[in-house]
């Protein structure tokens, strides 16, 4: 299981019904994107950050894990604008106002992440899809999303095993060895995944399967506290951003 995973199914709010968090995790995520970047952006980061760590119970080792892929992302999309191509000064130049443009787009893609990250750390998918059926998602859809999600860890889990029994036999040693170790574990990984499916159809059809995966589905209400204390979260740090908007710029 991977970590971000086990965080969503070890966290205090994981009985939790998924609209509680989505209204603070994507609420945040369009305040990232819609305030201005400081201080709208850095107070946006801060409290997803707070929440992360503290009400929500999530370890910050596995936040960091998580985190620093889309952080990579957002500092190389905010590198760009630090010079322009072409132009009086060169073919390569200093971009104007290239810093404050950089640091405007890091602070709005880092926090708005990070809303992003407080829904994924909080909310198992295996609670999220069952429910998209009743939000009027085709089931079917729902259906293939829930095997191809369940499937992607058992061939993460034969990937694991393939380069473990590869390493064993000595076929990481040179770059050649790596190379054909590489195109055996491409074309194994292949042959499994193929074989996992046609089982999975069998199994499926020996059960009488009509068109639709009946799942459980942890019970959970919509907790209306819950609901307006993160409405009230999400103005106060609107408000918070309009009063120090102007004597911080």
């Amino acid at each position: 299981m991977l970590p971000i995973d086990a965080a969503a199914h070890s966290n205090r709010w994981r009985r939790r019904h998924p609209v509680d968090k989505a209204v603070l995790a994507l609420g945040l995520t369009l305040l990232a994107v819609s305030l201005p970047p400081w201080p709208g952006a850095a107070l946006v980061l801060v409290t997803a950050l707070v929440l992360l760590l503290g009400p929500a119970g999530v370890p910050a080792r596995k936040l960091w894990r998580a985190y620093r892929v889309p952080l990579g992302f957002c500092l190389t999309g905010a590198a760009t604008l630090l010079v322009q191509v072409g132009g009086p000064d060169g073919f390569l130049a200093p971009a104007d106002g290239g810093p404050r443009h950089a640091g405007e787009l890091m602070l709005r893609t880092s926090a708005a992440s990070l809303g992003v990250l407080l829904f994924a750390f909080t909310t198992p998918m295996s609670d999220l899809l069952p429910r998209l059926v009743r939000a009027g998602v085709p089931a079917a859809v729902v259906d293939v999303a829930l095997v191809t999600y369940r499937m992607s860890f058992l061939l993460l889990d034969s990937l694991r095993q393939i380069r473990q029994a590869q390493a064993a036999r000595l076929g990481h040693t040179t770059r050649a060895a790596q190379w054909r170790s590489l195109a055996g574990l491409g074309a194994t990984a292949f042959v499994r995944s193929f074989d996992r499916a046609a089982r999975l159809q069998s199994g499926l059809a020996g059960r009488g399967y009509d068109g639709t995966l009946r799942v459980l589905v942890p019970e959970a209400r919509v907790s209306v506290p819950f609901t307006l204390a993160s409405a009230g979260l999400l103005a106060a740090v609107a408000a918070l951003t309009v009063v120090l908007e102007r004597p911080l710029s």
